[in-house]
């Protein structure tokens, strides 16, 4: 039986014409027990649609492990090292994630007191707050009027020593109804963007890509992002932007000194595009809250230098000028007409293609608000892939 895709609902926020490819609910099939001819479909239609919605699914982390595993079965630990972000005490993932025991690779997150949970007798799980990781907060009175923010915009990724997982399922157990919420950018743009309660956003690399001008494409098939070692130890002191896209520079990152252990052999120095292994379309993908230096090739030979970026290459390594450039890059495409705030239901399963979206925690709960998610990515078995020589000259 072939599988049925329909368009996900978009939000009245949402310009249609720029997610005439994004993000698909897929019908009739249950994502727990696919054939190989059904698991080949939905493989294709998650890297054409970057995103694949199942409702009123009963999946058990077991099956949510082997379907993950499935679009990559060389990979084999969570995509941050089993049982790695627990051990690290002073990593900024510590307190969000819990372990299912018998399913290392799966994860619970979510909000509040949860009891006797796949083998766990209780979880006191915590919904990350831009309250605790922002520069700046909105104010109480603010909140209870419904505002709030973007966390931090991501790839799920350890981005040090790992590969970068090819794809992400969350599935929620429990997701408690409130009021819808308002998104505040706080970047002088005066953008908001109404949300459900605890949506999780998604922006498209693919369109933060296709809507740059000519000089950040050209820039961007000829730039290569080093990765700080042990990013999430390594930003942890620091305080993010108002937007969630990004870290203010205030010299406030752990100095490498001061880092657990590393190994140059294990930092990530990943293309900033990645190329869509089923499509060949270029995602702009960069995690740009853990980067460190950028590294630009010159132009190709033939190449018009006239407006080019770097023409002759360059290697930045001062963080605030990288952060800079990196913002004015990825900032237009989390504008509010590009974001997808997926409005939650129990028992909802979505896959993402991790290697060609954007995304981030969004809103705040009270502690009585139960929220429980099961999370599984895995470390991927190759490295993201670059663009090709003909896309350099083709965008360069």
């Amino acid at each position: 039986m072939a599988i049925e895709l329909t368009p996900l609902p978009l939000p009245a926020s949402a310009d249609p014409s720029k997610f005439v490819d994004f993000g698909r609910e897929v019908k009739g099939v249950d994502p727990g027990n696919l054939t190989p001819e059904q698991f080949a479909e939905v493989y294709d239609a998650l890297y054409k649609h970057s995103a694949l919605l199942f409702r009123n699914v009963s999946l058990t982390p077991e099956q949510q492990y082997a379907l993950t595993k499935a679009f990559d079965p060389d990979s084999e630990a969570y995509g941050h090292g089993n049982n790695k972000t627990q051990s690290t005490k002073k990593s900024i993932l510590h307190p969000d994630l819990k372990t299912i025991p018998r399913v290392p690779q799966v994860q619970l997150i979510g909000n509040g007191m949860v009891y006797n949970h796949e083998g766990l007798a209780s979880a006191a799980l915590k919904h990350p707050s831009h309250t605790t990781f922002h520069k700046t907060r909105l104010s109480e009175d603010e909140e209870e009027k419904g505002y709030t923010r973007f966390y931090r915009w991501h790839i799920d990724a350890a981005l040090y020593e790992y590969n970068p997982p090819r794809v992400t399922t969350l599935y929620s157990v429990t997701v408690p109804e409130g009021p819808m919420q308002t998104v505040r950018y706080d970047d002088d743009t005066g953008d908001e963007l109404p949300v459900p309660l605890g949506t999780t956003a998604f922006v498209s690399g693919k369109t933060m890509f296709d809507i740059m001008p000519p000089q950040y494409k050209s820039l961007a098939v000829r730039t290569k992002v080093r990765y700080a070692p042990h990013p999430y130890v390594w930003m942890a002191p620091a305080r993010a932007m108002p937007t969630g896209l990004g870290i203010e520079t205030e010299g406030l990152e752990l100095p490498l000194a001061d880092l657990p252990q590393w190994d140059e052999s294990k930092i990530k120095t990943l293309p900033m595009v990645w190329k869509n292994p089923v499509t060949g379309e270029l995602h702009f993908q960069v995690h740009p809250c853990g980067v460190q230096e950028l590294i630009m090739a010159p132009l190709p030979g033939g190449a018009k230098r006239e407006g080019a970026l770097y023409p002759d290459g360059a290697h930045l390594k001062d963080l605030g000028e990288v952060r800079s450039l990196l913002y004015k890059i990825q900032r237009p495409a989390i504008a509010p007409q590009l974001v997808y705030p997926h409005d939650w239901k129990e028992r909802d399963l979505v896959l993402f293609h991790n290697r060609g979206v954007l995304h981030t925690v969004v809103g705040a709960f009270r502690p009585d608000q139960v929220r429980a998610f099961h999370q599984c990515n895995l470390a991927a078995s190759d490295v993201p892939a670059g663009p090709t020589e003909e896309d350099v000259h083709k965008w360069a």
